[in-house]
């Protein structure tokens, strides 16, 4: 199943709970494509014009081939959460201290799937000895989901290469 191929599965997922039957594993370099196909969906979420124009260097930064040097890189740890063969959602950080990625397909949003792709990631953090302090540029949709993690703005709304963010920080009490 693609990815494009999950939204008409939306329906058949119960309430607002994740499904038992995902299961999380570390991404590989054969996994681009899915990876790619997921961040493209939403797309425009991030694009300044709606067209999607002036975004050329936001796309090649996560086309198959970028998302595949990505998944080469040591810098890189990514954490797939999967349903059979398809891709639920993701998350990545560069460096064990900043979310690279985070995208949920919309057939398993609202379910409690970034929370529990949050808590992989600052696991995996805290095993490489970090799990204090995070950054992420948050598209502008997801800002309310990184300030239920205690995500706070970090500056003002950044406006560059054809897409549109805010720089936000997670620091731990621990």
């Amino acid at each position: 199943m693609t990815v494009t191929d999950m939204s008409s599965r939306k329906k058949e997922q119960p309430g607002n709970e994740i499904s038992n039957d995902l299961h999380f594993r570390a991404g590989l370099t054969t996994d681009a494509k899915i990876i790619s196909d997921l961040i493209m969906l939403f797309a425009k979420d991030f694009s300044i014009n709606p067209d999607g124009s002036g975004a050329d260097l936001f796309h090649q930064s996560v086309s198959i081939t970028a998302e595949q040097a990505y998944l080469a890189d040591s810098r890189y740890h990514f954490i797939l959460a999967m349903q059979d063969d398809t891709l639920a959602g993701f998350i990545a950080l560069r460096d064990h201290s900043h979310l690279f990625h985070m995208f949920v397909a919309p057939a398993f949003q609202g379910q409690g799937l970034a929370t529990v792709l949050w808590q992989h990631a600052r696991q995996y953090a805290a095993s490489q000895g970090q799990s204090t302090s995070f950054t992420v540029n948050s598209s502008l949709n997801a800002i309310p989901v990184y300030e239920r993690f205690g995500f706070k703005a970090k500056g003002q709304v950044v406006e560059m290469h054809g897409i549109v963010f805010l720089p936000m920080q997670f620091q731990s009490n621990n």
